[in-house]
């Protein structure tokens, strides 16, 4: 494939794979910059659309602006380009969340590429019950080789330790929606009419579990439309904590990395997910969902994954609306 020059049709390519990743409560809390001089895509906070109570040290906020570089990062080599990544460049520069330069062409096209680039538009967070059909000990596998290669860990627990990470997912959940200052900010992101095509729209608010088994997110209280009935979710639900090694800042940046890029590799083997970030919300439950015993490393976040229908996809911003203005109307074509 010929490389493509860095222009706008381009950029718009980078920048809608980019705004297709996962976020908290769909915020979004990005947006880019191009430097023409050396093809380099800026992709900085937006920390107008942070969660101060829910993410106070904005750990949640990096994340998400990392899954948004892993999937420019996999535009750009879908386009010919061999990006490098470069994660908090300028220390003098505390928004500048990453900078991916496009000047060299890919010497090689890997054939997973292309499978990536197309998951990018499937993936979407399945919030209602899986099948409960298991899967194969080799998908497991390559999702935890996936993570050690965005320097990320992922284990999937049984027994007595899932069980455990639900309860604790569970008094976080039971926390959040108690506690009236954190049950206000979920309010203030369930999309109303007329919203912004940012926050979560209520048509993606999945039901309850039934049997009380899975601590999925409850937005009932937080939106004006009445609550889906509760629905019998899977007995014997797969689970999987993605940590990171050390738990600085450019450690959730890679973590939100790890996580795209599992979910993407997930995506073309069929399998569906949602996130349970529940327990990382709360400083004591994140570290016992971290605890040494059980596993290496900090936790990042929950994955829930199974098998089911394709998810509802979620509302997001345009290129315009993330791209700073000097950058419009390139011209370089």
């Amino acid at each position: 494939m010929d490389i493509l020059a860095l222009d706008d049709a381009a950029l718009e390519t980078l920048l809608s794979a980019a705004l297709a990743a996962p976020s908290i409560h769909n915020s979004q809390p990005w947006h880019f910059r191009l430097d023409p001089a050396t093809s380099t895509v800026q992709v900085r906070a937006r920390r107008e659309r942070s969660l101060p109570v829910t993410d106070p040290d904005e750990r949640a906020l990096h994340m998400s602006v990392g899954a948004a570089v892993l999937n420019l990062r996999v535009a750009a080599r879908r386009m010919g380009w061999a990006p490098l990544v470069r994660l908090l460049p300028d220390s003098t520069e505390p928004d500048l969340l990453a900078a991916i330069e496009l000047d060299e062409q890919s010497r090689v096209q890997l054939a997973s590429t292309a499978d990536l680039y197309a998951a990018i538009w499937r993936r979407h967070t399945v919030r209602t019950p899986f099948t409960g059909q298991p899967i194969p000990a080799a998908v497991l596998d390559q999702l935890a080789e996936t993570a050690q290669a965005e320097e990320a860990l992922l284990r999937f627990p049984v027994g007595e330790e899932r069980n455990r990470l639900m309860q604790l997912t569970a008094e976080a959940e039971w926390r959040n929606t108690t506690d009236p200052v954190r049950s206000s900010e979920s309010r203030s992101w369930v999309q109303g009419p007329d919203a912004p095509a940012y926050g979560i729209p209520p048509a993606a608010l999945g039901p309850q579990d039934s049997a009380g088994r899975m601590p999925v997110r409850d937005f009932s209280a937080a939106r004006p439309a009445e609550p889906l009935p509760p629905t019998p979710f899977e007995s014997d639900p797969c689970i999987a904590v993605l940590a990171t090694w050390d738990d600085a800042p450019v450690d959730w940046l890679h973590a939100g990395m790890a996580l795209e890029h599992v979910l993407l590799v997930a995506t073309t083997h069929q399998v569906r997910s949602s996130l349970l970030h529940q327990a990382m919300e709360w400083p004591e439950l994140r570290r016992a969902a971290g605890d040494s015993r059980h596993g290496p490393g900090c936790a990042q976040v929950l994955i829930r994954l199974g098998y089911g229908p394709e998810g509802t996809p979620t509302p997001r911003l345009a290129v315009s609306d993330v791209l700073d203005p000097e950058d419009h109307g390139l011209g370089r074509s």
